[in-house]
């Protein structure tokens, strides 16, 4: 189900286009429009889930596909051999911007720790 006010939902739906990558029937990939590295996809679940503090216990397969996602992403985009960072960030403090839950999946350059 997905929420009509969403802005990932309205790319689910159509209503707003996406250079989309990947595609299940429960999972969507696409390029961020403000990408971090060369390579920076988000994958969501189809479902409208706000963050990751709002899934629930009957929702950790979607959470599995959604990982099995960003690691078929890295390797069509070429980024899994010499590595690749995913990360999703939850609420305000973590540096969520959108509330649809999302996975970053950012390669094609090397990455510092700890992230700034």
């Amino acid at each position: 189900m997905t929420d009509e006010n969403c802005l990932f939902c309205k790319i689910v739906d159509r209503v707003i286009a996406a250079d989309i990558v990947y595609e299940t029937d429960r999972v969507l990939a696409f390029r961020d429009i403000g990408p971090q590295a060369p390579t920076h996809v988000l994958v969501i679940p189809k479902e409208h889930i706000s963050s990751l503090d709002d899934v629930t216990d009957e929702q950790g397969a979607l959470l599995g596909d959604i990982v099995l996602a960003a690691r078929d992403v890295a390797r069509a985009e070429g980024i899994a051999d010499a590595g690749f960072r995913a990360v999703i960030n939850t609420g305000g403090d973590g540096g969520q911007t959108v509330p649809h839950l999302h996975l970053h999946v950012l390669g094609g350059r090397g990455m510092r720790w700890p992230p700034g």
